[in-house]
Formats: structure tokens, C-alpha cells, sequence
């Protein structure tokens, strides 16, 4: 049954993606949404727990961890991204899940049979081949350092979620304790990036026409037919609302990867959930019509191969 939960995680996760990349062509406050998505989860947590009455225990903390944990990788994957090259950032953080098969073996004395290896070392192998770039064949690493920092850092997010679970910490508790942090960190983030931009406003000069046009753009979405350019400003509460939204993905992806945690072998749940690249790499090319070059589509039917492996060896 953990197989199946791991496997519902990543497509929770690879529509999370979607959402994103999809967003990310808006004009929408990138903390702000981050906001949402982990408001959203929190309040869902919350009022489920209302329900259930899942006892605060002592494990609690390491919700806490993974939020903080959670809220330093993606803000490492977006820095790298701004200054590195995807390709390369995004090849480094596919590594998670060696580094997490090797701490689970130091911490808990996980270790793989023969064909959970193999199949593990399959599903890697399709994440390497997948993300692996022109970038690198070049030789152009820009931004490994981040890509690595958000490798490590997710990494911790995977061993706390499994450390909690080991703790005896009740899942509910554990989530909203999660998603409460990060919703402080994320919103601390954009109260700092308000700030900054008010005090750029009030230190450009009034009679410079082209920032003070740029102060009064309207904070309101736009426009029927989506063609203005350029496309004014989603609004706080309309950016605030989709990310809470987008966050309905994210609980439940996180729902699903604890259950399978609880049985599972930590290693190769990372690395199964880390396969919801692909479900974005399908979306890129049936929806958004991009072309898929023969390494990524090599790379998708490696990971349908190491999947099969996986569940034979489960």
C-alpha cells in the first residue's frame, strides 16, 4: 500500500508543479503565493485535526523542522534559478534522493535487497538522464551551489517527515505545525520585499516619469482576454486565493508521502516521489506543446522501467 500512496504523492506533487509553472507566467507575487499554498495547508490540517483528534505529542517539533527545511530549499532552488542555470540547478536537486537513502542506512540502518537497488538505482538514473542539460555537457555550472544547498535541504525536509513518523507524532499535528512555520517564513519574506520596494519608491526621484508610472500600476488582474502588455499586477487577495488553491495539491501530496513513509523505505519513497518531474515534463509536452528531445523521453521510460522494478521488489 505504500507503493501506492508514493506514487499518488508524486502526482500530487507533479500537478502542484504544473500550477507553478503555470503561475509563473503571471504576475503574481511569488512569496505571496507561497503564502497561500501554506495557509491553505495549515487550515486544512487544523480543521481536519478538529475532527480526528490527533494528540499533540512530543514529535510536533519536527513539523516545525519541516517546514523550516521546506521554506530554505525552495527559496535555494529560486535563487539558483535567478543566478545559475536551470538545467544545472535543476540537476543537482535531483540528487535528494541519494543523499537520502545513504542518511536513512547512517540513521536508521535502512538498507536496500538486491532488487530495490536495482530498481532505485533505475529511477535515479531516469532523474539524471531527465534533468541533465546542454548546460552541463558544456560545462557551465552556474549555480551548483544553490542547486546543491536545495538538494541537502530537501533532503532534511524527507528524513524530518520520516523522523516524525518514527517519533510516534500524530500527522495532523505534525502537518499544521509545518505548514504554520512556513507560513511565517514565507510571509516574513514578503513583508521584507514590500518593505525594500517602498523604500526604492520613496528614493527615486519625482520627476523621473518612468518610476513614478511604475509606482501607481494598478494591483488588479487582467483583463478578459489576457492580451494586455504588460499584464498588470494580480491583486494581494487574488494571489493569496490561488495560492491557496495550488496549496490543496501540497497537503494532500504531503498526506500521501507520511503514509507511505510509515512502511516504506525512505529512500526509495524519496525517489519515487521525485519522479513528478515527469508528470510535468508530459503536461510541457501535450499541453504547452514543447517539443521533447530523445533524452528526456529516454529518461521517462527509464522511470516507468525503475517503477516496475520497485513494485516487484515491494
Amino acid at each position: 500500500m505504500w507503493f501506492l500512496y508514493a506514487l499518488g504523492a508524486a502526482a500530487c506533487f507533479g500537478v502542484r508543479g504544473i500550477l507553478y509553472q503555470w503561475t509563473s507566467q503571471r504576475p503574481a507575487d511569488r512569496n505571496l503565493l507561497f503564502v497561500g499554498v501554506y495557509v491553505s495547508g495549515a487550515l486544512i490540517s487544523l480543521l481536519l485535526n478538529l475532527q480526528a483528534q490527533q494528540p499533540w505529542n512530543g514529535g510536533v517539533q519536527f513539523g516545525v523542522l519541516m517546514g523550516l527545511f521546506s521554506f530554505a530549499a525552495n527559496a535555494s532552488l529560486y535563487r539558483g534559478y535567478e543566478v545559475g542555470r536551470a538545467s544545472v540547478v535543476a540537476f543537482f536537486s535531483a540528487l535528494t534522493p541519494v543523499i537520502v537513502v545513504l542518511a536513512a542506512y547512517l540513521l536508521w540502518g535502512e538498507s536496500l535487497g538486491f532488487m530495490q537497488a536495482v530498481g532505485f538505482g533505475i529511477v535515479v538514473l531516469a532523474l539524471v538522464v531527465v534533468r541533465y542539460g546542454q548546460d552541463l555537457r558544456g560545462g557551465q555550472l552556474r549555480g551548483w551551489q544553490w542547486g546543491t544547498l536545495a538538494m541537502l535541504l530537501y533532503s532534511f525536509t524527507d528524513l524530518s517527515s520520516k523522523q516524525s513518523v518514527l517519533s510516534g507524532a500524530s500527522m495532523l499535528p505534525v502537518l499544521t505545525a509545518m505548514f504554520g512555520s512556513g507560513t511565517l517564513l514565507f510571509l516574513g519574506m514578503y513583508a521584507l520585499d514590500r518593505t525594500r520596494t517602498r523604500q526604492r519608491a520613496l528614493s527615486a526621484k519625482p520627476t523621473d516619469p518612468a518610476r513614478l508610472e511604475t509606482s501607481a500600476a494598478p494591483e488588479h488582474g487582467p483583463g478578459p482576454n489576457g492580451s494586455a502588455a504588460p499584464s498588470p499586477v494580480w491583486s494581494a487577495p487574488r494571489t493569496l486565493l490561488w495560492g491557496m488553491t495550488v496549496g490543496l495539491t501540497n497537503i494532500a501530496g504531503m498526506v500521501l508521502m507520511l503514509n507511505a513513509l510509515q512502511v516504506g523505505i525512505t529512500g526509495i519513497v524519496s525517489a519515487i516521489i521525485a519522479l513528478n518531474i515527469v508528470i510535468v515534463l508530459l503536461y510541457a509536452r501535450f499541453y504547452l506543446q514543447e517539443k521533447m528531445s530523445r533524452r528526456e523521453a529516454f529518461g521517462i521510460l527509464l522511470a516507468l522501467a525503475g517503477i516496475l522494478v520497485l513494485r516487484l521488489a515491494s
